[in-house]
C-alpha cells in the first residue's frame, strides 16, 4: 500500500511540474484546485475507493480500507501543492478542522456503540426476541410487529442496531419461509431508517445535522409524522403480499442478566446529559456521552466486584451457559464496537473534506442549490443517498452549508435519512441485512419494491411540505 502511495506521489510531482500553477492565491487563502491535474486525480482517487465499498459484499474487503487509504492521498496531494507553491499551515489548519470533527462524531459514536453492546451483553435484545417467537402471532401480525418495533427502537438505539434485532427475529420466526422474511426484512430496512429521521440518535446523518447546531434536538420531531407516511405507504402495499401462516414457537426460555435495567436507565441518562450540554450548556454532545461511558464503567466495576456473591456459590447458576456465568467487563463491549464503521467515517469525512477544500463543493452548491433551488437539491440527496450511502452525501451538504431556510435543512434530514430505503446498499440496514439474511433478502428483491418504497418517499417529502409549511 505505501508502494502505491509513493507511486501516486511520484506522478503528482510530474505533473506539478509540467503544469503551469499559476493560481491566484496569497499566502493564507485556500487555492482553487478545480480545474488543475492534481483536483482530477483526487477525483479519480475518491470515486476508485467509493467504488470499492459499493462491492464490499463481493469483494470481502472492508469498506474502510480504500476510504481511508483514499483520505491518505488527497491530503497528501493538496499538502504537496500547497508546499510546492509556498503556502504553510492552510492546509494543515483545514485538515485538523475536518479532524476535529470526525473526534466529536467518534467519540460519541463509541460511547453510544458500547451501550448498545452491554444491553446486548446483558441479553435485553436476546430476550425481546424470545417473547415475540413464542408469543404465537401470526406471520402478517409479526410483519406489523417487527415494523412497529423497527420504528420506535430505532431513534434510540439506531437504525443499523434495530434493523439487525428485527432481523433475528423474523429469520427466526419464517425460518425456511423465502417470501416473508424478504418482505419483513423490506419492511425493517424502511421502518428502521424512516424512525431515525426524526432522531439525532437514530441515524449518522441526524446525528451530524445535530451536532453542526443547524437543527435542534427537539426539533427533529416535526419530522414525525413524514416519517411515519413514509414508511406506512410501502408496508402496507406490501402487506397483502405478506403469507398468513401461522409459525411454530418456540421451546427457546432466557432470562435477563442482572442489571440489565440498570444499563437501559443509564443509557437513558446519558442521551438525556448529551441533549442537555448541547442545548443549555452549548457544549459538544460527546461529553454528555463520555460522561455516561464513565457511569456505565462505575456499574461495570460494581458487578465485576459483585460477580462472585451472585454467583460463584449458587449451585443453580452451574447450570447456566458460560456467557452467563463470566463477569461484566466493560472493555470487552468497548472492543465490540463497530470499528471498521468507525473507520470508514474517518475515511469518509477527510476525503469528502479535502475535495471541498479543493473547491469541489462550492462547485456542487452552486448547482444544485442556487440553479436548480434547494427543493430539488434536497429530494436529489435521498436518491443519491440510495445510490452512494447517506454519510458522505450529508457530510458534503454539511461542508457546503448552502445559505436556505429551516425547513429546507429539516427537509435534507429527512431525505437523507429515507432515501437510501430505495435500494438494499443505499443503507447500513439494508448492507447489514443482506449478511444476516443471506439468501432471503438480496438486492433484487428489495428492487421489486422500489416503486412502493419510492411512493412512501414521494409521500413524506408532500406531508412535510404542507405539515410544516411555515418553516420554510
Amino acid at each position: 500500500m505505501s508502494f502505491l502511495l509513493n507511486i501516486l506521489f511520484a506522478t503528482a510531482i510530474i505533473v506539478l511540474g509540467s503544469t503551469s500553477l499559476a493560481f491566484a492565491a496569497a499566502a493564507g487563502e485556500a487555492m482553487d484546485l478545480t480545474t488543475h491535474a492534481i483536483g482530477y486525480i483526487a477525483i479519480i482517487v475518491f470515486v476508485v475507493a467509493y467504488a470499492a465499498v459499493m462491492l464490499e459484499e463481493v469483494t470481502h474487503m472492508r469498506k474502510s480500507k480504500p476510504v481511508m487509504f483514499a483520505a491518505a492521498v488527497i491530503w497528501g496531494l493538496i499538502g504537496l501543492v500547497y508546499a510546492m507553491n509556498g503556502i504553510d499551515h492552510v492546509a494543515e489548519q483545514a485538515i485538523r478542522h475536518n479532524i476535529l470533527e470526525y473526534a466529536e462524531l467518534f467519540l460519541f459514536l463509541l460511547v453510544a456503540m458500547t451501550f448498545i453492546n452491554a444491553m446486548e451483553e446483558r441479553l435485553i435484545f436476546e430476550v425481546l426476541r424470545v417473547k415475540l417467537v413464542n408469543a404465537g402471532f401470526s406471520l402478517r401480525k409479526i410483519f406489523w410487529i417487527t415494523g412497529v418495533l423497527a420504528f420506535f427502537i430505532s431513534p434510540i438505539a439506531d437504525n443499523l442496531t434495530t434493523a439487525l434485532l428485527m432481523c433475528a427475529v423474523v429469520v427466526a420466526i419464517g425460518k425456511d419461509n423465502r417470501k416473508f422474511i424478504s418482505l419483513a426484512c423490506i419492511n425493517i430496512v424502511v421502518a428502521a431508517n424512516a424512525g431515525g429521521a426524526f432522531s439525532p440518535f437514530g441515524d449518522i446523518t441526524t446525528l451530524m445535522v445535530w451536532q453542526k447546531g443547524i437543527v435542534q434536538f427537539q426539533e427533529f420531531l416535526v419530522l414525525f409524522v413524514p416519517s411515519v407516511i413514509n414508511w406506512i405507504v410501502p408496508a402496507a402495499i406490501m402487506h397483502f403480499a405478506v403469507p398468513k401462516d401461522m409459525p411454530e414457537a418456540s421451546a427457546e426460555d432466557i432470562k435477563l442478566k442482572r442489571g440489565a435495567f440498570i444499563v437501559v436507565a443509564l443509557f437513558l441518562w446519558t442521551i438525556a446529559t448529551a441533549v442537555s450540554f448541547h442545548n443549555f450548556l452549548h457544549l459538544p454532545p460527546m461529553v454528555g456521552m463520555m460522561a455516561g461511558l464513565s457511569l456505565l464503567k462505575f456499574f461495570g466495576f460494581y458487578l465485576s466486584k459483585t460477580h462472585s456473591k451472585h454467583n460463584g456459590y449458587d449451585p443453580e447458576k452451574a447450570k447456566e451457559r458460560i456467557g452467563q456465568i463470566m463477569p461484566f467487563d466493560i472493555f470487552k463491549n468497548v472492543a465490540r464496537a463497530e470499528w471498521d464503521t468507525l473507520m470508514f467515517f474517518y475515511g469518509i469525512i477527510l476525503c469528502v473534506g479535502g475535495l471541498g477544500f479543493m473547491g469541489y463543493l462550492a462547485l456542487v452548491s452552486q448547482f444544485m442549490y442556487i440553479d436548480m433551488g434547494p427543493t430539488f437539491a434536497n429530494v436529489m440527496v435521498g436518491f443519491l443517498s440510495a445510490i452512494v450511502d447517506n454519510i458522505p452525501v450529508m457530510f458534503a451538504v454539511l461542508t457546503m452549508l448552502p445559505e436556505m431556510s429551516h425547513g429546507q435543512w429539516l427537509l435534507v434530514t429527512l431525505t437523507a435519512g429515507v432515501g437510501g430505503s430505495m435500494l438494499s446498499i443505499g443503507s447500513a440496514a439494508g448492507v447489514a441485512l443482506m449478511g444476516q439474511a443471506r439468501g432471503y433478502y438480496t438486492f433484487f428483491g428489495h428492487l421489486k419494491w422500489s416503486w412502493a418504497i419510492a411512493l412512501g418517499y414521494g409521500a413524506s417529502i408532500y406531508a412535510h411540505l404542507l405539515i410544516n409549511a411555515d418553516k420554510f
